[in-house]
């Protein structure tokens, strides 16, 4: 979405963060499924092929993480400031719900 029609519907940058949250869940839950996957594969072609996955999940997190605490999004070292922006993000849902 535009940042033009993102200010028309009042949600700013909210959709970045939204996005970004939905990715980071997506990616932790790549790395735990993987990792589950790995402890069960029969094979060692299908545990390399596995742990090449296991990396790539890993750097996905990596990635998105950093990219959120950059945009102030996430803060996984500071819960105060991490409950701050959880709430603001479930005021500005919840008020956006009310419209």
């Amino acid at each position: 979405m535009n940042q033009f029609i993102q200010n028309m519907m009042g949600m700013g940058g909210m959709t970045d963060q939204v996005i970004a949250t939905d990715l980071l869940i997506s990616a932790k839950s790549g790395v735990h499924n993987y990792a589950i996957a790995l402890t069960e594969a029969a094979t060692p072609e299908l545990r390399a092929a596995l742990k090449e996955q296991l990396f790539a999940a890993i750097d996905t997190h990596e990635a998105v993480s950093n990219f959120m605490v950059s945009k102030g999004y996430y803060h996984p070292h500071h819960l105060s400031e991490q409950l701050t922006v959880d709430l603001t993000t479930t005021d500005t849902a919840l008020s956006l719900a009310q419209e």
